[in-house]
């Protein structure tokens, strides 16, 4: 295991030393409207073919979905979900529209995953080089576990390829099936002998919470192979849920609540996390939360050290909450002018910001405008580490 994970390391430290990186997003995505129409039916088992998710014709136009009708979104949509494109609506989508992006997709020209014309976008905001997460929320659609594990498997397969083209400017997460922790496992162990440089695992409301026991495995196999783990944002708010509002008016409110509180809901995993020990226990264990914000963080440190120090001693844990923090953590952002005058209480080596391409919370193709409003009271080496130098030397690009 020794020499996978040096081999892993040394890979990583081979690529290309002599680029200049002056800007690196750490969360940045590739959407199942993006993929490929025909990846996972081409590619599966025939077991496991007529459970893939698929593309068919809709009033709209070509959209994903799957055998339990679940939709995946239009090809080309907007945002994770696909969603159809509504100008006006929402600023930063507009922005997006103005470069042609969804109209390429319409022609079926998938920018974002396609290696160069992706090169292109991040180019066009000042970005080098981009950390990508993976296809967000498939699994829960899917609602089919069995099918899930063909699924990312086959996704994990594509990306590996993809990231060949560029490896010194695009890092793909690999991605874990959550509902079979035995799979995930024998997953983390795939990936990391393919070269992919992270691991992501999917995150939803049906699963075990992170301070269970049965998670002990998958702590295991992250800590043997040295690879990052990385959890990001869910939606605070059960789609389920969200349905049930009655009036078009509500279920606008719905969607308003649920973006205004999804980042902080990672507490939820950072608190388990560190409340189980899992980060004492496994120290060559590093977790990135990503798209998570930091505004909230100082406050949860905070809070954990004054509960550990007054009545959860009995942990195991060998030091303060935030101490865990500062030694195995780090968190993606993309504005956040809160947190951005909090970073002593965080530790600016903990922070990494991210344009979040090309979801309709991110900042592309305007990171310059965002990056000076929210960074521009920053000395000049603080900046250059939030927004370059902390990935760079996370993910092995720069020394």
């Amino acid at each position: 295991m020794r020499d996978l994970v040096s081999q892993v390391k040394r890979s990583a430290r081979e690529y290309h030393p002599r680029m200049n990186y002056t800007r690196i997003s750490a969360d940045c995505h590739i959407d199942m409207p993006w993929i490929p129409p025909d990846l996972f039916t081409a590619n599966a088992s025939a077991a496991m073919r007529d459970r893939m998710p698929y593309v068919v014709d809709g009033p709209d136009g070509p959209h994903w979905t799957c055998r339990n009708g679940t939709s995946f979104g239009l090809i080309g949509g907007v945002g994770p979900s696909g969603q159809k494109l509504v100008p006006g609506q929402n600023y930063r989508v507009d922005k997006m529209a103005a470069v042609g992006l969804y109209e390429d997709g319409k022609k079926g020209i998938r920018r974002p995953t396609d290696p160069r014309l992706r090169l292109k976008d991040m180019e066009m905001d000042g970005v080098q080089a981009e950390v990508i997460f993976g296809i967000l929320g498939a699994a829960t659609r899917l609602n089919d576990h069995e099918a899930a594990k063909e699924m990312f498997r086959i996704y994990n397969d594509w990306l590996v390829d993809f990231c060949r083209h560029y490896p010194d400017r695009q890092i793909g997460l690999a991605c874990l099936p959550y509902g079979d922790i035995d799979a995930a496992v024998k997953e983390i162990h795939r990936v990391a002998r393919m070269g992919l440089r992270g691991l992501e695992l999917s995150c939803s409301w049906d699963m075990e919470p992170m301070w269970h026991p049965v998670w002990e495995p998958l702590w295991t196999a992250v800590n043997e192979v040295n690879l990052p783990l990385h959890f990001h944002t869910f939606p605070s708010v059960p789609a389920s849920v969200r349905d049930k509002a009655p009036t078009p008016l509500a279920k606008r409110a719905a969607l308003f609540t649920g973006v205004s509180a999804f980042q902080m809901n990672l507490i939820n995993i950072l608190a388990a996390l560190i409340g189980a020990a899992v980060l004492e226990r496994y120290r060559n264990l590093r977790v990135v939360f990503g798209e998570s914000g930091i505004g909230w963080i100082p406050y949860a440190l905070d809070r954990m050290d004054f509960e550990w120090e007054d009545r959860f001693r009995d942990l195991g844990l060998t030091m303060k909450p935030s101490d865990y923090w500062r030694r195995q953590c780090k968190a993606t952002f993309q504005f956040d002018r809160i947190g951005t005058r909090l970073i002593e209480e965080m530790g600016a080596e903990t922070l990494m910001w991210a344009s979040d391409y090309p979801h309709t919370d991110g900042v592309w193709p305007e990171s310059s405008k965002y990056i000076e409003e929210q960074f521009g009271h920053l000395p000049a080496d603080i900046r250059r580490k939030i927004t370059c130098e902390n990935a760079g030397k996370f993910y092995g690009l720069m020394q």
